[in-house]
């Protein structure tokens, strides 16, 4: 493992951005870039090649690959949901960190993101944090940790 407490600023963005996958609930795309382009900003933003096979088969996990070039504006917000995805899954990171990630999704579009995520953790040996307020999407995970303000109220290991 390592150290990060002891970590300087940029150190710390390196670190997030090469180990942590963020899911926001507001997708957090760039509307000037494509689906391709927006799943491979982290790679842009880190300076490295993007892997084109890896990128191809996060694009057909996603069941967008009808939708690669088009802009986030000509998406669904379950398809803006899964850009969101692929873009924290593209550089393999070790913990996915998806903060409501179904807040703005209908409840058909919601546990579709919840099992691809769910699928993504498992085939890729990663660990998923998911943050939500719906008891139903809660209840499926193998640990539910409740926090109320501020603190935590129970933590429950369900499977």
């Amino acid at each position: 493992g390592e150290d990060i407490y002891q970590y300087k600023e940029e150190q710390l963005a390196i670190f997030r951005r090469r180990k942590v996958g963020f899911i926001f609930q507001f997708f957090n795309l760039l509307p000037v870039l494509d689906v391709e382009e927006n799943i491979s900003l982290p790679a842009l933003l880190d300076n490295d090649k993007v892997d084109k096979a890896y990128l191809a088969e996060i694009i057909k996990f996603l069941g967008l690959e009808d939708r690669k070039h088009h802009l986030p504006s000509e998406l669904s917000g379950g398809q803006q949901q899964r850009v969101s995805i692929g873009r924290a899954l593209l550089n393999k990171p070790s913990i996915i960190l998806a903060d409501e990630p179904t807040g703005n999704l209908d409840s058909k579009n919601s546990k579709e993101v919840i099992e691809l995520l769910k699928f993504s953790a498992k085939k890729y040996n990663q660990t998923l944090i998911l943050i939500t307020h719906d008891v139903n999407i809660a209840s499926t995970a193998d640990r539910v940790i409740t926090i109320m303000d501020g603190g935590i109220v129970s933590d429950e290991y369900l499977k």
